[in-house]
């Protein structure tokens, strides 16, 4: 390690030590399936036409299926209760729903497909994320 990193991580030893770091992290990369879990639970009409909007029948069947599994393996990864398993879970959401929601290839050339297009690239980084949770996760427990 560099000295400068090394002068770095000494300076935030405090900090490094404790879990309100890692905590958070966590919930940043949860936080859209907290809001999504709770904003389709608290307006199941608009969730089920979210549904139908994708073409996923019975919506109302999906819908309450994306709900337990947005709500129930964002706690799972926050409370460390089989994190490795909600994160896989919502790595493999993430990764079926941009397929389903993003296909900006099939978009003309313009705004909405260059939208698209980054946000498609940027829930792969949240699968990415996902996988980096499971896999620090499943190694702890070698250690």
């Amino acid at each position: 390690m560099s000295n400068f990193s090394q002068n770095i991580a000494l300076a935030l030893q405090p900090i490094l030590k404790t879990q309100i770091i890692p905590f958070l992290a966590y919930l940043g990369l949860c936080a859209a399936y907290l809001q999504g879990g709770f904003n389709k639970l608290s307006d199941f009409p608009t969730a089920i036409a979210e549904m139908n909007h994708f073409g996923l029948t019975p919506a109302p069947l999906f819908a309450t299926l994306v709900i337990m599994l947005e709500l129930a393996a964002s706690i799972m990864i926050l409370l460390g209760f089989f994190r490795w398993l909600g994160a896989l879970a919502l790595g493999g959401f993430t990764l079926m729903a941009t397929f389903i929601a993003l296909q900006f290839w099939e978009l003309p050339l313009g705004q909405q497909r260059f939208m698209a297009a980054n946000s498609f690239f940027e829930h792969l980084g949240l699968v990415g994320g996902f996988l980096l949770v499971a896999w620090l996760d499943l190694k702890s427990k070698l250690d």
